[in-house]
């Protein structure tokens, strides 16, 4: 097995016979499409959320996360995105992978089963240590934020 592939136990839910697993589109493709769970059509009014299942449950390995993202094609085209982008689902999470939907468009827009609703990506995950300190060291920059640097 290639380095840059982990492997990840699924389990996939009741509900989610015949919904696609995740799977990436594209020999490169940084993520893979998750796909909607949903016993029947859900429909998304604008300027609502819904919270979209996903027919099933991982274990992503210590030292990942999964960060899940809207899909451009959706965004582009109905306006509709994830309230919370990215959304993490970490190592200890066991429970069925949910994406939460925001229709910022000005249709309603309906989710189908099996639609490719997000797109998922397996990232390392680095812990830190604090190091308290009296000062920090200087840059050029300083404490400039918040369009200081003009663009």
């Amino acid at each position: 097995m290639p380095d840059n592939i982990i492997p990840i136990e699924i389990k996939r839910l009741p509900h989610g016979d015949g919904v696609d697993l995740p799977a990436y589109q594209s020999d490169h493709a940084a993520g893979m499409d998750l796909h909607a769970a949903v016993s029947e059509d859900t429909l998304i009014e604008p300027g609502e959320i819904a919270l979209i299942p996903c027919g099933f449950a991982m274990a992503v390995p210590v030292g990942y996360e999964a960060q899940v993202r809207p899909r451009s094609g959706l965004s582009t085209k109905f306006g509709v995105s994830m309230p919370n982008a990215p959304g993490t689902i970490d190592a200890d999470y066991r429970g069925e992978v949910m994406v939460p939907l925001i229709n910022h468009g000005q249709a309603s827009f309906i989710v189908t089963r099996n639609m490719r609703i997000a797109q998922m990506l397996i990232k390392p995950v680095y812990r830190t240590r604090w190091v308290e300190v009296h000062d920090l060291p200087d840059t050029t920059r300083g404490a400039g934020g918040f369009g200081h640097t003009g663009h």
